[in-house]
């Protein structure tokens, strides 16, 4: 499938933005969403909504088949062993979230250590700022090498015996490197540690397999990767999931409740309490069928090359700073930069006039934006319905803010 197919597959895409056709360059932030996951959603709120598991009519069986089996596509998306070691979550946020709030606040003491990296999201530091203060565990960060990377002698320097929980991004919202994380993994379990991989911008975009990365922990959102909202997965080891506490209680987790005490479901229910995300999970597995479809190899690819064109046009523009590595290859489809004298949210009110959508600000990223020494940045970031006219269009609108600011000022 081509790219001008595979664009007639997002309706949105098919519109005008401050008089000019959109070119939407914020996928990082949240992809956009093809028919095939939007009449998932409509089909299943028309034919057969209902709620999961307990019901034994023929509406309820019809949700629960629709729930259970998206479990499975996301099972062998990431090639997990089990869908027991698969739960749905609200996104990465809450995945991560529950690893801190059930896991590591049961296993760590004072005396232990969290690592972690500058180029974290906020939903990669703050759970472990309070696991941190909870336990009276250390919080200790990877240094980043020039160029936004990590050394994997950094690591071996960092992590120690003392080290309990390793929790790094696979791809950096920012800088869009692309971590070592099998390497890392494999210094964490020397020293004994578990580790977690922030997987947001790396499920959407590349192949995740995580028995190969021999990864514990792995955390992931559906809205980037072409489903709905409100729908993420927490992949765990089955043996550290059933030795872990909900963290969630209510509704559809318990087997038994009596007068003053209650027991859990088993994998991977017990983590999933209330009403769960049933259409979400529904338009996940969609989502999934639209990008198996398409091909990961072949977005992967696709998206090297746009990174390659950008990182090139890009770098002819006088004053425009690009952050993170300059070598394409080590980079996935995030372009994050400045201009001289101009404030990125100036650089994406005129690029927004122009229709072309692109982030500006610190991406929770705070700390990350305190190393890279500026308060904010512009990103441009690209997915598999974005073409190399889409970057010529960002760079003539770059040029156009530039030759504005400077008239200006």
């Amino acid at each position: 499938m081509n790219i001008a197919d595979i664009r007639k597959q997002f309706p949105i895409l098919d519109q005008e933005v401050n008089g000019n056709p959109l070119v939407y360059l914020d996928s990082a932030a949240t992809s956009q969403k093809p028919y095939q996951v939007i009449e998932a959603l409509d089909k299943y709120y028309r034919e057969y909504n209902s709620n999961v598991h307990r019901g034994v009519h023929t509406l309820g069986t019809r949700a629960t088949d629709g729930y259970e089996g998206a479990r499975e596509k996301v099972r062998k998306f990431i090639k997990a062993k089990s869908t027991e070691e698969i739960i749905f979550t609200r996104g990465t946020t809450t995945a991560l979230n529950t690893v801190a709030a059930s896991y590591a606040r049961a296993n760590l003491s004072k005396d232990d250590e969290i690592v972690i990296s500058y180029m974290e999201h906020h939903s990669n530091i703050i759970p472990w700022q309070q696991v941190a203060k909870h336990t009276g565990a250390t919080l200790k960060y990877l240094p980043l090498q020039a160029d936004g990377t990590i050394s994997l002698d950094d690591v071996r320097g960092t992590v120690t015996e003392n080290t309990k929980i390793v929790s790094v991004t696979h791809v950096s919202n920012v800088l869009g490197v692309m971590n070592p994380i099998k390497e890392i993994g494999k210094i964490a379990h020397e020293n004994g540690a578990v580790m977690v991989v922030d997987g947001a911008q790396a499920a959407p975009h590349i192949n995740v397999d995580v028995q190969d990365l021999d990864c514990d922990f792995f955390a992931f959102s559906g809205h980037k990767m072409c489903g709905p909202t409100g729908i993420g997965v927490l992949y765990g080891k089955k043996h550290l999931l059933e030795n872990m506490e909900p963290i969630e209680f209510g509704g559809e987790m318990i087997d038994f409740v009596g007068l003053y005490d209650s027991t859990w479901k088993e994998l991977p229910w017990k983590f999933e309490g209330g009403t769960p995300i049933i259409a979400g999970a529904i338009g996940l597995g969609a989502a999934i069928d639209f990008l198996e479809e398409i091909g990961r190899d072949h977005i992967e690819a696709h998206e090297h090359k746009l990174a390659a064109y950008a990182m090139d046009q890009l770098g002819q523009i006088n004053g425009l700073t690009i952050y993170g590595p300059k070598d394409p290859e080590k980079r996935a489809g995030v372009v994050t930069f400045n201009i001289e004298d101009v404030h990125p949210h100036d650089v994406a009110t005129v690029l927004d006039a122009e229709g072309i959508a692109v982030r500006a600000g610190h991406h929770c990223a705070q700390p990350l934006m305190k190393w890279l020494d500026v308060s904010a940045t512009a990103r441009a970031s690209f997915y598999l319905y974005n073409s190399e006219e889409d970057i010529d269009k960002l760079v003539k609108g770059l040029v156009k803010t530039k030759e504005y600011f400077s008239n200006v000022f």
